[in-house]
């Protein structure tokens, strides 16, 4: 089980990442969003930031099938996300490894070259 926490913590040990000022969580790096809280939209009620879900970028619809189809118990995803490499992870149903590994190639993919290229 991870928190909000963890993934602050996870976050900003990367090179290049700044966290924008929210509800939750929000952390760019290059000016790229890479990980964030969930903003919940039901209709009829006000948007619920949701820190105990993740929005991971994944890099491309395969990936983003993969993690649905191959582990639907951590990660979902929203009509509003439809076409975008965007998928949902439950933190209260990821390990600290994992979530680990989650943010680190999402910061990967989003990095500039000289910045990734200093973490192996």
């Amino acid at each position: 089980m991870t928190t909000e926490e963890d993934v602050r913590r996870i976050a900003l040990a990367l090179p290049g990442v700044e966290e924008i000022p929210s509800e939750g969580f929000d952390f760019r790096v290059g000016g790229k969003g890479f990980v964030w809280s969930y903003p919940e939209r039901v209709p009829g009620r006000r948007r619920e930031i949701r820190t105990d879900v993740a929005v991971l970028y994944v890099g491309d619809e395969a990936e983003k099938q993969a993690l649905l189809l191959g582990e639907p118990e951590l990660f979902f995803t929203h009509p509003t996300y439809d076409g975008l490499p965007l998928v949902m992870v439950r933190l209260e149903r990821v390990d600290e490894a994992r979530l680990e590994e989650l943010v680190l190639d999402a910061w990967r993919m989003r990095a500039p070259a000289e910045l990734a290229d200093r973490v192996t």
